[in-house]
């Protein structure tokens, strides 16, 4: 059997019963309730910035969960390259892969560094107390705020894909206030 029979018999096998909600067009809010879901369920992204010739650079991160909007908060040292590289541009990208769906989320927006203390305070891990002994308070530790404008999501579990045969994700595009 060749690959793509493979595949499209996986797929197939992966869809939920006879229902032909793959076809159906998904409403924003399925769209973003699907967004959320995986990325709770995958819990580790992938934080990419520019550097200053426009290169990518990547990174594994353990984010707080999303906010109701699809924000997302992140912990860490004003030291590294991601900080210097959102000083520089701002733009930000992210990326959930959740193996169990399978389905991922990716998400295009804009970060903002935030060091005011009651935004670190209320954003601390207990377990970052060896890397910060200063706790919250510590000069080190620092917030970034990452806001999306564009979501594309692909799940075959919460039956989202504007079209799954040409592998094209559904997309959101956002608006903040």
């Amino acid at each position: 059997m060749n690959g793509s029979i493979v595949l499209l018999v996986m797929l197939l096998i992966s869809m939920p019963g006879e229902d032909a909600s793959m076809q159906a067009d998904p409403t924003q809010e399925q769209i973003l309730s699907a967004a959320r879901q995986i990325m709770i369920s995958a819990h580790y992204c992938t934080l990419i910035t520019l550097d200053a010739g426009g290169h990518p650079h990547a990174r594994v991160m353990d984010a707080f969960e999303p906010e109701p909007d699809l924000t997302v908060w992140f912990g860490t040292n004003r030291i590294t390259r991601k900080v210097g590289e959102l000083s520089q541009d701002s733009r930000m990208t992210l990326s959930y892969f959740d193996r169990d769906d399978p389905g991922y989320v990716t998400l295009l927006g804009e970060a903002r560094l935030v060091t005011d203390i009651e935004e670190k305070t209320a954003r601390w891990k207990k377990e970052w107390q060896a890397f910060y002994p200063d706790g919250p308070s510590s000069e080190d530790y620092m917030l970034i705020e990452f806001r999306p404008f564009r979501i594309e999501v692909m799940s075959i579990k919460h039956s989202i894909a504007s079209d799954p045969q040409g592998w094209k994700p559904a997309i959101v595009e956002l608006s903040f206030q």
